[in-house]
């Protein structure tokens, strides 16, 4: 079994779900604020139960849960639903682009893509902790944590796969821990820990972890003495394109000039 897929079977049995329910209850608000029904939805990569019951109350019809993203083939035939859901499981795949332009295939024209990923500034005090613990204790760096997704890049991805008024955007959540070993414990629970081919196959010494701890206990902790963990939630959405969606004016077709909406004098070049 591959890195990835043991890390989404751990995600998927995740005792520490507070960011899966997070997550769940942010996207069905934000499900709510859609004025149009659906009747047949998809969550793709499902790792728990958890947003089909925070989501799926509120749908019309059927609601399907595709757990396996193992082979990152999905069993969705073209064109089969009207909403696609996904809550912290595509970070986990190696082709993001071609994932994506399979549920673009899979949506009816104005369908809808809903999705959740690890943002790029999550954990970003561990990797702060653990860089500085390897170069005192080891002399180098090595990676420790995955990549995760770029909300700049997201958008792009989006229209490269063939959505439509694709969105891009972020929050962040901060978690209180004990101790950084408290985080690592959770972070490995949700399957959440190193998964990169080039990572350290070994086991982390002793003296790297302790400083580790105590740099992030010295550079992150609230009065109190608990350490804070930030995670990143970068939501993205976009649309299977439709005759009926907003289009963008083409150039020249304005009909009215810029300097007489801001009520403003217009000063021409050239002296004139």
């Amino acid at each position: 079994m591959n890195a990835l897929a043991l890390h989404r079977r751990r995600a998927a049995r995740a005792p520490a779900d507070f960011l899966l329910r997070h997550v769940a209850a942010d996207m069905a608000d934000r499900l709510a604020a859609v004025l149009r029904p659906f009747h047949a939805a998809a969550e793709i990569g499902a790792l728990a139960p958890v947003l089909a019951e925070a989501v799926a109350p509120g749908l019309d019809g059927t609601y399907r849960r595709i757990e396996g993203l193992d082979d990152e083939v999905l069993p969705l035939a073209p064109e089969s639903i009207d909403l696609a859901l996904s809550a912290l499981s595509l970070q986990f795949v190696n082709d993001l682009p071609g994932v994506l332009s399979q549920i673009r295939r899979a949506l009816k024209p104005d369908g809808l893509l809903l999705a959740a990923l690890i943002g790029g500034a999550t954990l970003s005090e561990l990797r702060a902790a653990f860089s500085q613990a390897e170069i005192e204790v080891e002399g180098g760096v090595s990676p420790r944590v995955a990549p995760f997704a770029d909300v700049r890049d997201m958008g792009g991805l989006l229209q490269r796969a063939g959505f439509a008024l694709p969105v891009a955007d972020s929050d962040t959540l901060t978690v209180r821990y004990d101790h950084a070993f408290a985080l690592m414990a959770d972070l490995r629970a949700m399957g959440a820990t190193n998964a990169m081919a080039e990572r350290r196959k070994t086991f982390t010494r002793r003296a790297t972890l302790l400083r580790m701890a105590e740099i992030y206990s010295e550079r992150f902790s609230d009065p109190d003495g608990r350490i804070r963990a930030t995670f990143e939630i970068v939501w993205i959405s976009g649309w299977a394109p439709h005759e009926s969606q907003q289009k963008p004016l083409k150039p020249g077709s304005a009909k009215t000039r810029l300097a007489d909406a801001l009520g403003t004098k217009e000063h021409r070049s050239n002296g004139k």
